[in-house]
């Protein structure tokens, strides 16, 4: 099991990805699209 210092790293890593995406110009439809895409490809 994760400890809470383990966790608030992950969350800052995927705050700073969010923030990254969108200074690019990504919408929350691409960043969801893009996150399911990734997921279904680990799954095959």
């Amino acid at each position: 099991m994760m400890d809470t210092m383990e966790k608030r790293a992950i969350d800052y890593e995927w705050v700073n990805l969010m923030k990254e995406a969108k200074e690019q110009g990504m919408t929350l439809d691409e960043i969801r699209l893009f996150l399911s895409n990734a997921e279904q490809k680990e799954n095959t």
